[in-house]
């Protein structure tokens, strides 16, 4: 019989199955022909956006490729054979990707002990993962500074070497899988899309609508609170093999380490895991993505539109009244899965395009942020209304707060090595932030990085002889590089 999983019911609330088909006897579900022994050849493309991630791929490929030939074909299927897969070949392209320079976990074990034996680890970790006697060492927790934020912090869990290879390994066999099934106002962590695609389209929304009403959202604490059990419904809606759901088990229950105590959290994904964004992505895709595509815009009276990175989301909407209904059933749907909405950070945005006229008699538009930066509308080189983005304040001044610091700590180096490590950091900050219209704030980053690089250079001694003159013959001899432009918008601008 087919399964059901019931996501919700009622209303805007309202009913949203999500039905788990099982695979016909005598086929298993990566499409293997049984009556010849061995897996059918492929013959077609990866579908979707997970083409991006695997061009360079080899003998990997072709198994994610079918993998995702199969999730497109058959959206409803649940996968009860994937595992298999997982070879020593497998894994060795998982280490390739994980991360070796990183802080180590609570055995301590570096990418350089892990490579004095590489093959007979990677067997044996192979061997204990096939076999379910794997044991999840706890992740150890670290705290780092929040953005925007002077004085908090977030949690970080740091997983072992080991542990990192093998959710990287799941992660390679679940990823083909749910980049057919996220939607794509989905940006967060996935194969070929990041920070600056979900800006421009986002900005590219609000352009054609004429912006409209934003719903500014804040989920509080949001991996922190993910629920277990909820969790491991969603996955289990496409994912039926009995080792990857073993081991996503061990990976939620295997505790947090801090200060050498060892805590079992009932609820949340540690932020720092390998697999946590993808864990994070399908649990926000059940309880937001497909709630919104096939259950609120549905009923709305005018366009809406959701673009989301990760747990950053914003909803735009055309009508006031739509924008209300769903800010007053948004905190209801979360609530039902775990999460809290925020009630200071979560707001209403009135960015209408402001008229012809300055003298609207309705007020001016309010600005938003979203990703590190500050949505706002300003007139174009041509006179006309556009959206533009800048750096938040709040990014700005945690930026700078560490170039201070670095200055502070690395003053009485040789002043190449400054150049080089200041230089670094610069480009660093416009490889983000270096979009179309933000240039004002790309060149005052620059000044206030040259303000306090000569500040820290006039204490290396009591005298304070680096004077302005000074540093100006410094600076030519030591520059920095210009703040530029990198990512640049195409669109062009709509007519007033």
């Amino acid at each position: 019989m087919t399964k059901a999983y019931e996501v919700e019911a009622g209303g805007m609330m309202g009913s949203l199955s999500v039905r788990v088909v099982p695979v016909k006897p005598g086929q298993s579900s990566s499409g293997d022909d049984p009556a010849e022994g061995r897996r059918a050849p492929f013959h077609g493309t990866v579908v979707g956006n997970y083409a991006q991630m695997s061009q360079n791929l080899q003998g990997v490929s072709p198994k994610q490729q079918r993998i995702a030939d199969l999730a497109k074909q058959s959206p409803q299927m649940g996968f009860t054979s994937l595992a298999y897969h997982m070879d020593l070949q497998w894994l060795l392209e998982a280490y390739r990707r994980t991360r070796k320079n990183g802080a180590v976990g609570v055995d301590g074990q570096t990418s350089a002990d892990y490579e004095r034996d590489l093959e007979g680890n990677l067997r044996s970790l192979l061997e204990r993962a096939r076999s379910g006697s794997y044991v999840a060492p706890p992740v150890r927790r670290v705290h780092i500074p929040k953005a925007g934020s002077a004085d908090q912090t977030r949690p970080i869990g740091i997983p072992t070497l080991e542990d990192k290879v093998l959710q990287r390994a799941v992660s390679m066999l679940l990823e083909p899988i749910y980049e057919q099934d996220f939607h794509p106002g989905s940006y967060g962590f996935r194969p070929g899309r990041g920070a600056h695609q979900a800006l421009e389209q986002l900005r590219n929304q609000m352009m054609d609508s004429h912006g409209g009403w934003i719903v500014e959202v804040d989920i509080s604490k949001f991996f922190d609170t993910l629920d277990h059990a909820h969790l491991r419904e969603f996955v289990r809606c496409r994912v039926r093999d009995g080792v990857l759901l073993r081991l996503i088990g061990k990976w939620l229950n295997a505790g947090v380490m801090e200060a050498g105590q060892v805590s079992y959290p009932e609820s949340g994904s540690p932020q720092g895991g390998v697999i946590s964004p993808l864990l994070a992505n399908v649990y926000l895709h059940y309880v937001l993505d497909m709630w919104f595509e096939q259950e609120v815009r549905p009923r709305l009276k005018g366009r809406a539109y959701l673009i989301r990175y990760a747990d950053d989301f914003v909803i735009g909407f055309t009508e006031q009244q739509d924008a209300l209904r769903v800010m007053d059933v948004l905190p209801k749907r979360f609530g039902k899965y775990g999460l809290t909405v925020h009630p200071e950070k979560t707001r209403l945005v009135r960015f209408v395009r402001p008229p012809k006229k300055d003298d609207d008699s309705d007020g001016k538009p309010e600005s938003f942020d979203l990703l590190g930066f500050t949505h706002h509308w300003a007139r174009s080189r041509k006179g006309n209304w556009v959206v533009k983005r800048k750096t938040a304040r709040k990014r700005l001044g945690r930026g700078l707060r560490a170039i201070n610091e670095w200055c502070r700590a690395n003053r009485h180096r040789p002043l190449a090595e400054q150049q080089t490590g200041l230089s670094q950091k610069l480009r660093g900050h416009c490889a983000y932030y270096g979009i179309t219209g933000n240039s004002v704030s790309l060149q005052w980053f620059r000044s206030s990085l040259v303000r306090l690089w000569q500040k820290w250079l006039n204490r290396r001694n009591r005298e304070r002889t680096m004077t302005w003159e000074r540093f100006g013959r410094l600076l030519a001899r030591y520059p920095l590089p210009e703040a530029v432009t990198v990512h640049s918008s195409l669109r062009p601008a709509a007519n007033p």
